[in-house]
């Protein structure tokens, strides 16, 4: 994670033990929200008590499960209906009836290619991201008709604003080696950034300027889901039944997510970050938020509770390895988490104790949870991630004291380890079914996955593009562009370039990895990709809106735990 450190004296909760005369403290804006969400733990207004809500929700799934199964003129109508479902966040209400109706599409693919609907650029568009976001791999040739003898895209398809938004989208879904999809996205970008305000609709301008900073591959998909809604409202066009459904399935979501956040709320309180950790950042909301990225699904609450816990413990930990702790406390911790025993905290510093005993405490709570559903063994995987963890921690930390700035080579294996990408996979799988088998946790630690490591590069390099300045300012352990600059003797603007283009490549490693036949379950693999998604919003715009959390995070957590949609 990003920090903006600073020097100050040793004080309170650790000067005690301490033996040096100076230590880092992290200069963190206090919460925004403080115990504001335990006003949800018991809301009387809910709408999840109401039968009529219910009754009228279950009606209008029925409608659009209709809409979904039941013959169609033309198969774009399918396509737009099945675009429309996923980008309103519904279709994990629908997904074996999308699944099947894409199943049909794609085995009807060289039919439908070469039918009257070939030349049109959305339709061809949305059939090549809908397919390939499902795993299959339709090649991007299908693109080569809207090029002319020498190459290049047709001028004709310029005046398409909505074909040109499609294939912008499509873009995204792109593998290695695909040269097409390269030259389309350079074009589509140049065409839609100086788009014609006269031929658009004033709905279609606000949607280009969204994708063009945001692409719906890359984006949060609670928070892609509430501004699809409002795109989707203006659309004279709309279908009433989808708005009316997207609308109520918002807001009942938002309520059971406003609850399970205010009993997290009550955890959260019982560590009382600011007396016991005053020098860590406290984000319980931002960070709930952040896991509403990986799974926001109703069905994953006990999940979404063991992870945003964790990721709350983790965040400590960063701040007590990165700002607060000795070198001398810090080996010392990362023996006693290597342990893992309650009587190795003797010797640590107060404030360490402190948190190596919530540290145990949050773990035996997990394997209580765990043992009560037959699923003692994930256990184990839990805390080897976390062992891994404190020792990537403690190599940065060495580092830093050492004045060291490592080679790429050497930097990147302990900086994707301590970026806690794998931490929170192994914890974000803990609390689902049994679809997360032990082969899965094997494979997630064990196999060095080629998913695994994209999203731990697209975290990573964008966390430290986003923290660059602050690290350098205040004193941090060297970063990616400091790493870069130095071996390659470039400027830092050309270091960001680079690593921005291994950001990119990473993405196209995350589209390839989801081709059928995956290695493990998609929606295990899912988890994966939304946190990919969830850590690029969080750093867009070269920022950490973490560390900033008063801005643009702010801005999240009142647009999905706040504010309800107007009805």
């Amino acid at each position: 994670m990003s920090l903006q450190i600073s020097k100050v004296p040793s004080s309170s909760p650790a000067e005690e033990t301490s033996p040096a005369g100076e230590r880092q403290s992290g200069i963190f804006h206090p919460t925004i929200w403080a115990d504001y969400f335990l006003n949800y733990v018991s809301n009387s207004n809910s709408m999840s008590s109401d039968g009529v809500v219910e009754e009228q929700i279950g009606k209008l799934k029925g409608e659009v499960r209709k809409m979904l199964t039941g013959a169609m003129d033309k198969p774009s109508q399918k396509l737009n209906l099945i675009d429309q479902i996923q980008r309103l966040r519904l279709a994990y209400h629908f997904e074996l009836e999308i699944d099947e109706q894409l199943k049909q599409i794609h085995r009807s693919y060289f039919e439908f290619h070469c039918s009257d609907n070939d030349n049109n650029l959305h339709t061809i568009s949305l059939l090549f991201q809908l397919l390939r976001q499902q795993g299959y791999n339709v090649s991007c040739e299908i693109f080569d008709k809207f090029k002319d003898g020498e190459g290049n895209f047709n001028k004709s398809i310029i005046a398409d604003m909505e074909g040109l938004l499609s294939l912008f989208e499509a873009c995204h879904l792109s593998y290695h080696g695909d040269d097409i999809l390269n030259d389309a996205l350079s074009f589509t970008i140049t065409h839609l950034e100086s788009i014609d305000k006269r031929k658009a609709s004033p709905n279609l301008e606000k949607q280009v300027s969204h994708a063009l900073h945001q692409p719906i591959q890359k984006g949060l998909p609670r928070l892609e889901a509430r501004r699809y809604i409002q795109f989707y409202h203006e659309e004279p066009s709309h279908n009433e039944v989808l708005l009316s459904l997207a609308k109520l399935d918002f807001n009942k979501l938002q309520e059971q997510h406003q609850k399970e956040l205010g009993n997290l709320t009550r955890w959260w309180k019982d560590i009382d970050i600011e007396r016991e950790f005053p020098f860590a950042r406290d984000r319980l909301g931002e960070l709930y938020v952040w896991m509403l990225g990986v799974y926001f699904e109703p069905e994953y609450e006990i999940a979404r509770g063991i992870v945003t816990k964790m990721m709350v413990v983790l965040s400590i930990l960063d701040d007590i390895y990165d700002v607060y702790g000795t070198l001398e406390e810090l080996e010392l911790f990362t023996e006693a988490v290597e342990r893992w025993d309650v009587d190795a905290k003797e010797g640590l510093p107060k404030y360490m104790q402190v948190f190596y005993k919530t540290l145990l405490d949050f773990y035996d709570e997990i394997g209580n949870e765990l043992t009560r559903k037959g699923r003692s063994y994930r256990l184990f995987y839990a805390k080897e991630a976390m062992k891994i963890q404190v020792r990537a921690y403690l190599a940065e930390t060495k580092w830093f004291h050492q004045n060291h700035v490592p080679m790429m080579e050497e930097y990147m294996p302990v900086a994707l380890t301590s970026i806690g990408s794998q931490l929170t996979f192994v914890t974000a799988f803990l609390g689902m079914g049994d679809i997360a088998t032990k082969d899965a946790f094997d494979w997630l630690l064990s196999s060095d996955p080629k998913i695994v490591k994209a999203s731990q590069v697209i975290g990573r390099l964008m966390n430290d593009i986003a923290g660059h300045k602050f690290e350098q300012e205040r004193g941090h352990v060297a970063s990616s562009v400091e790493c870069f600059m130095k071996q390659y003797r470039v400027t830092e603007e050309e270091a960001k370039q680079e690593l921005c283009k291994q950001v990119a490549n990473a993405w196209k490693d995350i589209n390839e990895e989801l081709r059928h036949p995956t290695a493990v379950p998609m929606v295990l693999l899912m988890r994966i990709v939304n946190l990919a998604r969830a850590t690029h919003v969080v750093y867009e715009d070269g920022t950490d809106h973490y560390v900033n959390a008063a801005t643009n995070f702010k801005e999240f957590v009142t647009c999905l735990l706040i504010n309800p949609l107007p009805m």
